[in-house]
């Protein structure tokens, strides 16, 4: 599972092999131990939780770096590895 990003202790993640267990773009977001999947296309919660300040920086950085995480997908889902993408503190 590729890590394309981290930020304030928060490390992102890009599996695409387990579609179908999630069905749609998504990462893993994990901090200090707990993890969490998010929609890419809404910031939404599809397994698991962080913190809630956590959360809350995980979903604007999806926000935010919306396109460049659906191109990570498309590459990711072709067998390519996806580029790094920045996170809040860079």
């Amino acid at each position: 599972m590729p890590t394309i990003s981290m930020f304030y202790g928060v490390i992102i993640r890009m599996f695409f092999y387990d579609t179908d267990k999630h069905h749609v773009p998504h990462i893993h977001a994990e901090y200090q131990g707990q993890v969490a999947v998010y929609s890419i296309s809404d910031g939404v919660v599809l397994a698991g939780e962080l913190p809630p300040k956590k959360h809350k920086l995980v979903v604007a950085w999806i926000e935010i770096h919306h396109d460049d995480l659906f191109a990570d997908w498309q590459l990711a889902v072709t067998g390519q590895k996806p580029f790094q993408i920045r996170g809040l503190d860079q």
